[in-house]
């Protein structure tokens, strides 16, 4: 794949680093790029710029892999791992997932970790199913998955063995960033915890048993940063799981309400951008065919630099 604006064989960085415990390997990577932060690649056709939605005018799914390629390259030399949303790609059926597994590689050959977010989650069986579909091939293996906590311990289980034997990792849905979660995620149980912090409890014994030399598991937890209140409570709840948030920027949330996210010395979190950065072109040039194409992987690679200095200040404060 040769993204827009580059030249075949041309390359920003190295491939992935070599297999080792998901939670080490993140926790470096995030120490190599400065910050702790992740951009997700969430492509909706209509938004993409002009001149790409021109290109591939009638092949959809061409023009949001392009899309997807240009903001790898715009952002591999500032952010440590992107997120792909699959639902972006599975709506396009076959050549949707095919396009998909294709972003995974080139993102893992510009050295970024990769976090597929699929939210996944059945009973056993199933679950297993689902976790040879992003862990089994090596080529086209993910570094992590979101998945479903909803439907208990036996659910998690598969997943998170097969992420295991594959140095890979899990997110856990713990509390979302979605206003309905409340409903639910909010209730309290006749023990007095929330059922956000009783599944919190879950995935901190889950996780237990594949902790890294980094002191972190490679079991990890879904925590919105539009939950501040929560996480502050979450975080006592599971302080060896890495945290990732989503919300950031464009969700409404900022830099006071992702600090409970991490421990006391600075980790155990992954902030995540999606819209904010991959259409940061937006509010830079007229999104029509002469101001929104030639030059948009600028204005995303500024926004996902600024992401990742407005995160690397928030540490410097806990410090």
């Amino acid at each position: 794949m040769t993204p827009p604006g580059s030249s075949p064989g041309s390359s920003p960085g190295s491939s992935s680093a070599a297999a080792g415990h998901f939670a080490d390997r993140l926790l470096a990577a995030c120490d190599a790029k400065g910050a702790p932060v992740c951009v997700g690649l969430d492509p909706v056709f209509a938004k993409l710029p002009a001149v790409l939605r021109e290109m591939h005018a009638g092949d959809p799914v061409a023009a949001i892999e392009s899309f997807c390629a240009g903001v790898i390259w715009a952002v591999a030399e500032h952010v440590p791992a992107v997120k792909p949303q699959m639902a972006c790609f599975e709506r396009y059926g076959p050549a949707g997932v095919a396009a998909f597994f294709r972003i995974v590689e080139e993102a893992k050959r510009c050295g970024l970790l990769v976090v597929a977010d699929c939210k996944r989650g059945d009973i056993g069986t199933s679950s297993d199913h689902y976790a040879h579909a992003y862990f089994a091939d090596e080529a086209t293996r993910c570094d992590a998955l979101t998945i479903n906590s909803y439907l208990g311990a036996d659910g998690m289980q598969p997943m998170i063995d097969r992420a295991a034997a594959t140095a890979a990792g899990v997110f856990a849905l713990v509390r979302t960033s979605n206003p309905g979660g409340d409903a639910l995620q909010g209730l309290r149980l006749a023990d007095g915890r929330t059922v956000g912090e009783a599944v919190a409890d879950m995935v901190a014994a889950a996780g237990a048993g594949h902790v890294g030399a980094s002191g972190y598991s490679s079991v990890g937890a879904v925590v919105g940063a539009t939950k501040p209140a929560d996480a502050v409570e979450l975080r006592k709840r599971m302080p060896q799981q890495l945290f990732l948030v989503p919300g950031y920027g464009a969700q409404g949330g900022g830099a006071d309400d992702v600090r409970a996210c991490f421990n006391p010395d600075g980790r155990g979190a992954l902030i995540t951008a999606s819209r904010s950065v991959i259409y940061a072109f937006d509010k830079t040039v007229a999104n029509d065919a002469s101001g929104g194409g030639g030059d948009w992987t600028s204005a995303v690679e500024a926004a996902a630099l600024a992401l990742k200095e407005d995160i690397a200040g928030i540490l410097q404060e806990k410090n």
